[in-house]
C-alpha cells in the first residue's frame, strides 16, 4: 500500500436502502449547540450583574437633607424644580442602584413617606439620597 486510504478512498458513497435521505438543513441540525439546562445562561448573567450597596447618610447628611424636605413644605405652592437622587432597591438581589429625577414638587406626603412630583412620580423620602435644585442657593 503506496498510500494511506487508497483501497477506500474511490468506493462511492453509501446511500441507504432502507432510510430516507436528509436534507442539508436536517443534517446542520443535528450538530447545531443545545442548552442542556434551561435557565443557566440567565442564571449567570444574574449573578453577574452588579449592584450598588444603599450608602448610610452620616448625621449632618440626614440633618442638611430635613432641612431641605421643610424648606420644600414651605415653599410648594411655588412648584420648585427640584433634582431628587434616591436608591432603588433591586427587585432580584440584594442591593440596588442610585437614580437621579428632575420634576417640580407637588406635595410632600408626610403619611405615606413620599414625595409626590407634578407628573405623577413617587419617590419615597426614605430613600433620598440628594435633593438639589435652584431654590436652595439663596436659603441653604
Amino acid at each position: 500500500m503506496t498510500e494511506k486510504y487508497e483501497d477506500i478512498i474511490n468506493l462511492p458513497h453509501h446511500v441507504s436502502k432502507t432510510r430516507p435521505q436528509m436534507s442539508m438543513l436536517e443534517r446542520a441540525a443535528q450538530f447545531s449547540p443545545f442548552a442542556a439546562l434551561n435557565g443557566y445562561d440567565d442564571a449567570v448573567k444574574e449573578t453577574g450583574r452588579l449592584t450598588d450597596e444603599r450608602i448610610e447618610l452620616g448625621d449632618e447628611e440626614r440633618d442638611l437633607l430635613d432641612r431641605k424636605q421643610q424648606y420644600l413644605q414651605e415653599i410648594i405652592a411655588d412648584r420648585p424644580e427640584i433634582t431628587v437622587t434616591f436608591f432603588v432597591p433591586d427587585e432580584k438581589k440584594s442591593g440596588g442602584s442610585y437614580t437621579a429625577i428632575t420634576g417640580n414638587l407637588k406635595r410632600v406626603d408626610l403619611y405615606e413617606r413620599l414625595l409626590v412630583l407634578t407628573d405623577g412620580k413617587k419617590i419615597p423620602l426614605d430613600d433620598i439620597a440628594d435633593i438639589k435644585g435652584d431654590c436652595f442657593h439663596d436659603v441653604l
